[in-house]
């Protein structure tokens, strides 16, 4: 299975050396989380330099990645990049949307994504699965995994269907139909990347945030099983 990752942007350069960049880290938890007999390739396109693959069928399905920009931003390549959303949508392409990509999914597609009242939501956070599909194998009932965000979808686009949610985050993940799948958190992150992000933001996210980020660090991850279900969702 060939994947196409759609750079959203880049890990900052003083954390790049220990934590590679985003794309690296989304081919390493999809790398661990296959099959023996599965064979997957990857190709990187920098949407932000407006790269772009020259036909949608050069892959067999396509992951968004996260961005510190907002899917609101009156930027060129954020434009681009919603038409193209919309061509993999009409085109029931196989499509993952990881933070500002499930946002830009929602945003898109005719829902809602914007700056959240509730402010920051960072460090591992907890979802309650509220609709079960076939692709979500190993089944969860809830779904652990790293938060960075400020922005979040408030409505969902037409034709979508809730699959989990929590109180901070009430649209963490959804489908639509059999082809775009979305997220707010992060399997892709390791702990100790969430980690130097919260350093880096601390002012930023104000002290009770940041140190109710920095103890959920505590708690343990589904990011595996979640790289599991984006493979099974970009294989059938």
């Amino acid at each position: 299975m060939k994947i196409g990752i759609l750079q959203a942007d880049s890990v900052r350069p003083e954390f790049r050396e220990e934590f590679g960049n985003y794309p690296g880290m989304i081919q390493l938890l999809l790398e661990a989380s296959r099959d023996e007999e599965e064979d997957l390739t990857f190709t990187t396109y920098d949407v932000v330099q407006g790269e772009y693959p020259d036909e949608l069928t050069a892959c067999d399905g396509y992951v968004i990645t996260g961005s510190a920009s907002s899917v609101y931003d009156d930027e060129p390549w954020i434009h681009q990049l919603r038409k193209f959303v919309v061509r993999l949508h009409k085109t029931r392409t196989k499509t993952v949307g990881i933070c500002f990509g499930h946002q830009m999914i929602a945003l898109a597609l005719d829902g809602v994504a914007g700056a959240a009242d509730q402010g920051w939501e960072v460090g591992i956070h907890e979802s309650t699965v509220v609709a079960a599909k076939p692709f979500m194998s190993p089944a969860l009932d809830k779904v652990s995994l790293l938060y960075s965000h400020r922005d979040q979808v408030s409505k969902l686009p037409s034709g979508a269907e809730l699959l989990a949610g929590h109180d901070f985050c009430p649209v963490s993940m959804y489908v639509i139909d059999s082809h775009m799948f979305a997220f707010q958190g992060h399997p892709e992150f390791v702990k100790g990347y969430s980690e130097k992000l919260m350093n880096f933001r601390r002012q930023m996210l104000g002290e009770e945030t940041y140190l109710a980020g920095i103890d959920s660090l505590q708690q343990a991850l589904d990011s595996r099983t979640i790289g599991r279900w984006m493979l099974n969702f970009l294989a059938n």
